[in-house]
């Protein structure tokens, strides 16, 4: 797809992850149409038409997600699981039936099984089921899938899924009741004084991706990529969250201790994907090295 003069709506795309993606899409030459909420909440059907009849895209890129860290997803499994189901369920039949040329899917690595190999590989997805903090939203998103896959099978539809695995960069969510874990570190460094407390034992272990590369890496889907198997967007690279925490603790200057609060849970133990179908399909390979991206998240953080 030659996205030049293309008109595209992207769902969430104010958010953390959708506003880039609306940043790489413009470059490109698209039209990008970005629904807010106010005016479209896509958990309403009739609001997904309406916005389809208005807006008559040639792609849309589903960002759109209730999304935050374990606290969120222990404490809201219902409504997380509803509203996630209903976004991608609605935009995706609406999409169908405005005949819409292309939609992608963005899905994430909370999908996976909760004892997967390392790297997870797309093959495996099926084989069990997810950690149990954030089943209800992974299994929410894996069905966009599974919509995406049977609308295929059934209409034609260009329907396409990606899995993002964790995303970190300037401008993430900093609330410590729904943050997730790199901009929650590093609020606590930056902030705690007598002590840094952190939820779990330190030995579970995160791949993180820097947002802007991840952006970049739909984009390249969109135009390159029509196939219906899943594909995972990950650095390739694994780091346990106490390396993590020491890390930020050194890029912010913290001084006080660290605290494991083991009465909190750790999460997935392991997640690191494999990252070589993305490669071949569409030619991604994240170029932000981990480092680097930290830095810039705590500068722009302070």
């Amino acid at each position: 797809m030659n996205l030049n003069g293309v008109r595209v709506v992207v769902t969430g795309g104010a958010g953390f992850l959708g506003s880039r993606i609306v940043r790489v899409l413009e470059v490109r030459g698209a039209h990008v149409v970005v629904p807010r909420k106010r005016d479209y909440d896509l958990v309403d059907r009739a609001a997904a038409r309406r916005l389809l009849e208005s807006i008559k895209p040639d792609l849309i890129v589903h960002a759109a997600a209730v999304v935050g860290g374990i606290g969120l997803n222990r404490d809201h499994p219902g409504s997380l699981f509803f509203e996630n189901l209903l976004i991608g369920a609605h935009t995706m039949e609406e999409a169908r039936l405005a005949g819409v040329s292309k939609f992608v899917s963005i899905g994430t690595v909370c999908s996976y099984p909760k004892y997967t190999a390392t790297p997870f590989s797309e093959d495996d997805l099926w084989s069990g089921y997810p950690e149990e903090t954030n089943a209800p939203y992974g299994l929410a998103k894996k069905m966009l899938l599974v919509q995406g896959q049977a609308y295929r099978r059934e209409y034609g539809m260009n329907a396409i899924f990606l899995m993002p695995t964790n995303l970190y960069g300037p401008g993430d969510n900093s609330d410590l009741g729904t943050s997730h874990v790199i901009p929650a570190i590093i609020r606590k460094c930056l902030e705690s004084k007598n002590e840094i407390v952190v939820w779990g034992s330190g030995n579970a272990t995160r791949e993180f991706l820097y947002v802007d590369d991840c952006a970049e890496a739909v984009v390249l889907a969109c135009e390159r990529y029509d196939k219906s198997e899943p594909v995972n967007i990950g650095s390739g690279r694994e780091i346990s969250i106490a390396d993590l925490v020491e890390m930020v603790r050194k890029l912010t200057g913290a001084t006080a201790p660290v605290r494991w609060d083991k009465s909190k849970p750790d999460g997935q133990p392991r997640r690191r994907v494999d990252t070589a179908r993305a490669q071949r399909e569409f030619g991604f390979t994240a170029l932000v090295p981990f480092e680097d991206g930290l830095r810039r998240t705590v500068e722009a953080y302070r």
